[in-house]
Order: C-alpha cells, then structure tokens, then sequence
C-alpha cells in the first residue's frame, strides 16, 4: 500500500480541500535525510514544513534535537522568538533581518540572545543590530551568509544573496564584526546551484560537479581565513535537501539544512542521489464535469516560489477513493485556478476528489489550517499549520 493508498482511506469522512501527510513516508523520510548527511547533524528548515507539530516530530518536543537532526533554520524574526520561546534551543536565522523589533527582543533577553543566531553579511547589518540592541555591552550572536554561487567568466549560476565571496574578504568582515562586539559563531554556505538543481541531462550533472569542487576549495579558505581572524567557529552549515552527500562530505562542514525532504515535494522527483518518497497529499472535491473528458475541481491554484514555470504548478496525482491513477493533466490555457482547477482525464464524476502534489513542501501549508497524519495503524491526528496557529511570518 502506498502513502497515497493510507492517506486515501484513513481520510475518506473528511470533506476536501484538506492537506494530508503519511507519518510512513514522513519518519523515512526524516531516516533518509540523516543518512544522506553522512552523521553530521541535520537542521531543519523550518519554511519547509510550517507546521509545529512536524517540527516536534523531526526535532522532538523542545524543537532541539533527535536521532540525527539538530536545530532550526527560521526564516522570520518572528518566528524565531516564537520557538525559542517554545523551548527551541538552537535556531539559526537563514536570512538578515531589519526588522528593530524583533533584533531588540532577541538582543535584549539573556535567554532568546543565547539561542537565536542572527544572519548577517553587510555591515548596514551589524549597524542596525547594533542600534536595535541599544546597549555596546550586547554582543549578539552572528552567522556570515558566504556566497556560494559558481561564476564562469560573466556566468553566474545561483542564487543572489550575500555580497561576501572570496576569502579575505569575508574574514576582514568577521574581525570587524567582532572587533564591534559581535560573537561571530559560524559560516553559512548556501549552494542553490547544486541543492535545487533537479538532475535533468547530463550539462547540469556536469555544472553541478564544477560547482562543487570550486565550491568545497575555496570554502575551505573561507573559513580557514575566518579562523584565523576570530578564533573557533561554533559551526560551519551548508546544503539543502537536494545536496546533502555533497555538502556533509566536505571536512570543514559541520552540521547541513534540509527540510523540504520531509515532505518530498515534485521538484525533488528528478535527482539522481535520492528517490523521491512524497509524504504530503492535498485534495480538492470535483465540483463539475464541463465534457467527459474535462472535471473541474474546486481550488487548487496553490502555486509554488519561483521562476513563473509549469515546474511550480501542483500535479494531479489521482482521483476518487480507490486512487485511481494516471492520465490526469492540468489544462495548458488555465493551469491551477483561484477558485477552481480543470483537469483531463475520464470516469471522473461530480462529487469524486482529486490528489495533488505541490511543486514545494511548506509553502501549502499556507493554504490550509491543518495538515492531517496517517498513522501507521490508520488513525488520523489533526494539527494545526503556522496558518492554523494564526502565524503568519510573511
């Protein structure tokens, strides 16, 4: 029986559009993500599931570690006070923030300051925690954002993020950020490149390769460099759900980031160095059959981030209660509605519900209040999304 096939039967009272999640698919997935990391810790990102009691299951109830995965990745100061304030120990921010607010109560709090790392790498940075925090005698945790994009010339290939790139320069960074009262206590290297690059023909398999040994020499100067300007580092985090053989197997990598491998979503269904085991399932009710071949479902325009592509579309996996499989096919001309979503395929009545997947795995969760567990035996454990706790980190 397949994740699909439980969900499908320990839901059929439930009246869609509702998300669903198999605890089977989602407790082996969280296996293969520690495998995959080689024994260095996992950090989960947090805007990949967007669901405390996920978190609660990967990282345990204090949201700090289990078997294999330890800390978080936020994305929004908010959020990041809101599960230190849980009890979550160890929360890296992914990205900087502006936000004086939020900088000052984690600034300001000896117990939130202790466990919420800042992301940094601009100096207009370390000037606006400086000034939120109010005090010289702060010294607020940091992490420096490193460039890990590959370049070829005029080639760039990855993602637009922090400035700092080359060695030197990332270290002059560091000792000032110190020398102003900061605790510089790691590195981050995000590779987009290499980590949410599906392998689709043999030049990307190739760039991928490239990116990763330029990458795995001059990270190692980066951070020898750093080191050597501020002393020990606390940790060195790298990769994503997509590059995480790649990453952990770099000596100077510490600890490695996942989390959208949890729920498997489809832009993970075409690389090579893991299979794609999907966890997470939504369904929409049929509300009309424009032609026999044609049946319209209600909602379903849950479009992922992204370069505009058919690629952040949700897939229709299946129809009815007996999970009927195949032939199913958004329409070219409306794609996934706002209120409503055509799609092809025969023997589908009003009244019947069909499966999807999402292009991403957090970013539906937005959508709906909860997310329904299948568990191994069938029962159904019903918790609320971010969206459902009334959070909402932008």
């Amino acid at each position: 029986m397949t994740a699909l096939d439980r969900i499908a039967s320990a839901t059929e009272a439930l009246e869609p559009p509702f998300a669903a999640v198999d605890a089977i698919a989602l407790d082996a997935n969280s296996a293969e993500l520690t495998r995959r990391a080689g024994g260095k810790p996992v950090r989960v990102a947090s805007k990949s599931v967007r669901t405390r009691a996920v978190l609660e299951r990967v990282l345990g109830p204090d949201f700090t570690a289990r078997e294999g995965f330890r800390g978080l990745m936020t994305y929004s100061p908010a959020e990041a006070l809101w599960l230190a304030g849980l009890g979550a120990q160890d929360v890296l921010m992914g990205y900087p923030t502006v936000d004086d607010a939020a900088i000052a109560a984690i600034s300001r709090d000896r117990v939130l300051s202790g466990r919420i790392t800042l992301m940094v790498d601009d100096t207009k940075h370390l000037d606006i925690i400086r000034a939120a925090a109010g005090s010289d005698r702060l010294k607020p945790r940091v992490c420096i954002d490193v460039d890990a994009s590959l370049r070829l010339g005029p080639l760039h290939l990855g993602v637009r993020r922090s400035p700092l790139r080359e060695p030197a320069q990332v270290a002059r960074f560091a000792r000032e950020a110190k020398d102003r009262g900061f605790r510089v206590v790691g590195l981050m290297f995000y590779e987009a490149q290499i980590a949410g690059l599906p392998d689709s023909n043999f030049a990307v398999e190739l760039v991928k390769r490239a990116s990763a040994a330029e990458l795995r020499t001059r990270r190692k100067a980066v951070v020898d460099a750093v080191q050597d300007a501020v002393g020990d580092l606390e940790f060195v985090n790298s990769g994503g759900t997509g590059s995480l053989e790649v990453s952990s197997a770099d000596p100077v990598v510490t600890e490695v980031t996942a989390g959208s491998g949890l729920f498997s979503p489809t832009l993970f269904d075409r690389y090579k160095a893991f299979e794609s085991n999907p966890a997470l399932y939504f369904a929409l009710s049929v509300v009309r059959t424009p032609t026999p071949k044609v049946a319209t479902a209600f909602g379903g325009g849950y479009i992922a981030s992204g370069p505009a592509s058919t690629s952040r579309l949700p897939s229709p996996i299946a129809f009815g209660s007996s999970v009927v499989r195949g032939g199913l096919k958004l329409l070219r001309n409306e794609g996934a509605g706002e209120v409503q979503t055509p799609v092809t395929g025969t023997g589908i009545s009003i009244g019947d519900r069909i499966w999807f997947r999402h292009a991403k795995a957090g970013e539906v969760c937005e959508r709906f209040d909860a997310l329904h567990i299948v568990e191994s035996d069938g029962r159904v454990t019903t918790v609320p999304t971010y969206r459902g706790e009334g959070k909402n980190f932008g």
